[in-house]
Order: C-alpha cells, then structure tokens, then sequence
C-alpha cells in the first residue's frame, strides 16, 4: 500500500465528515461554488469555511478565469493521492517506462552509428572477416566497401565516403541494451495501464 504523507493542516482538514465529502465531491471534477453547494446540499457560507480549510491544508486548488466571473474548485496532487493512494506509485512506474524507453532509442541509434576505427590501413580482408595486421591495403579495402563482416560477435562496416574510406565498429552489446530496455519498457508500462484502470474507483 502506498504511504501519504500528512501534515498538521491536512489532519485537521480531514478531521471533518463534510469536508471529507467534499473531497469526494471534486474528485476527477473541476467545479463551482454554486455546483459543490447543490452536490453536497449545503449553503454556500457554510461551504466556503469548508473549503478555506481545505485550501489552507493544500488538498483542493481554487481556479479563477480572467475575463470569467466563476470560480473554480480541484482536488489538489495532495487530495487526489488520498483518495487515489496509488497515483503516486503509477506515475513512478510511467517515469520509469519511458525512462527505458529513451534509454533504448539511445542505444539503438549508437549502435546503427557504430564507432569509426582510426587504424584504418591496418585491416585487411581474409576468408570473409577483417583481420589485423596488413601493410598493403590497396587491393583489398576496395573489395570491401559497403560489406559487413562478422568478428567477436559484432560487425565491422566497410564504407567509402568523400573522406575515403571508413571502417565502422557496431557493438553488439549496444544492441543487447536496446532489446533489454525496449523489453522493460513494454513490461512496465503494461503494468502501470493495469494499475491505472484497477486505480480508478477513489479510495480514502
């Protein structure tokens, strides 16, 4: 069960059946003094003591409009995690959800834009992968231009450019990262939509 945290003010204001009720009454709404007196039966003087209270404990937010003579009522972040205790936990979970989320589309796209060698007169082409070692590179590097080839489980990249030839390392690691992140992100989303709609009635 998630803790809310209350302050002196906050139990004071609770401390009243009324009050309590209008609470209830402006959960999910946004509504006028006229509108919360008809809802909850009670005159308007009366009505505004409750809500100085309410306000004074930051548990409902007062809305006013320029240009516009209504003034409106809302639960306040405050009020709505007591009736809804659950919102706070949920909108951690959504944080951490599109958290992994940009963390993945970061490690894909490093692992598309891969790392440029510098050595790049050192590698030569044998039975298919890059090895190591060579000195004359002029016949081989063209042969490879635009290839992939395997080694240690990532790839090496062959293109040419207006700045001659690059070799571009793609590690795989980065890859396994984006997979794993994406993965997090479908699963923890798909819980807090869960906790969302199981979170709908209020609760105090």
């Amino acid at each position: 069960m998630t803790k809310v945290t209350l302050d002196r003010e906050a139990f004071k204001a609770l401390a009243s059946d009324t009050r309590l009720e209008i609470l209830h009454t402006l959960d999910g709404k946004r509504m006028s003094l006229t509108e919360i007196s008809h809802a909850t039966n009670l005159n308007k003087a009366t009505l505004h003591e409750h809500l100085t209270k309410l306000l004074e404990a930051n548990l409902v937010k007062r809305k006013d409009r320029k240009g516009h003579k209504w003034v409106y009522y809302t639960l306040s972040w405050k009020g709505e995690s007591l009736l809804h205790p659950e919102n706070t936990k949920i909108v951690v979970m959504f944080s951490i959800a599109f958290s992994t989320l940009l963390a993945g589309i970061i490690q894909m796209f490093l692992y598309a834009k891969g790392t440029i060698q510098s050595s790049i007169n050192t590698f030569i082409q044998e039975d298919s992968v890059l090895t190591k070692g060579a000195t004359d590179t002029n016949e081989s590097i063209p042969s490879m231009i635009n290839s992939t080839n395997a080694i240690d489980g990532g790839q090496y990249i062959v293109r040419s450019g207006d700045n001659g030839i690059q070799v571009i390392y793609q590690d795989p690691i980065l890859l396994y990262a984006s997979i794993a992140c994406f993965t997090i992100f479908l699963v923890v989303l798909a819980i807090s939509i869960w906790r969302l709609w199981e979170n709908k009635t209020p609760r105090l």
